[in-house]
């Protein structure tokens, strides 16, 4: 937690996170359809998908937290490449599960790729709350290494 502190002390990675997480947000609701923008701007909850939405949630909150962190780490270390990429992959993959199983982007699989974007669009959408659950550990792990890092190459919290 003490290195999270230090890291969002410095007011630039604040507005970093928030740039991250409210676009983040707001296109994985529209994707995932919890919210619609025409004719009205409605959102909905349909029964049983609460799960969907408290995980997406969940997604875009620790990708706003790592990839500060890491962002924040790659400028204290610059001159250090070692192990540099592992924490912005495990964000990056995570964000990208996230998206995973959605009604409008799976038509515009289905209807560029045939049959193996039907395929690919099934599995998706029946294994989406599994893959939505390895991205989150894939972001806490992440979160751990990072911080881990931060303590020991960077000395936040040594005195």
């Amino acid at each position: 937690m003490n290195a999270a502190r230090t890291v969002f002390s410095d007011a630039r990675y604040v507005i970093l996170s928030c740039a991250i997480f409210a676009p983040m947000l707001a296109g994985l609701l529209l994707l995932g359809e919890y919210v619609f923008v025409e004719p009205y701007f409605v959102s909905h909850l349909p029964p049983g998908s609460e799960l969907g939405l408290v995980l997406i949630v969940a997604l875009c909150a620790l990708s706003a937290l790592v990839i500060p962190m890491n962002v924040y780490r790659i400028v204290a270390l610059k001159s250090s490449r070692q192990r540099m990429g592992g924490g912005v992959l495990g964000s990056v993959v995570g964000a990208a599960a996230g998206a995973c199983g959605c009604g409008p982007v799976g038509f515009a699989v289905i209807s560029t790729f045939g049959t193996a974007g039907a395929t690919a669009t099934a599995f998706l959408t029946n294994y989406e709350l599994p893959i939505r659950l390895a991205a989150i550990a894939v972001l806490a792990v992440s979160y751990v290494a990072t911080a881990r890092s931060l303590r020991t190459e960077c000395r936040i919290g040594q005195r």
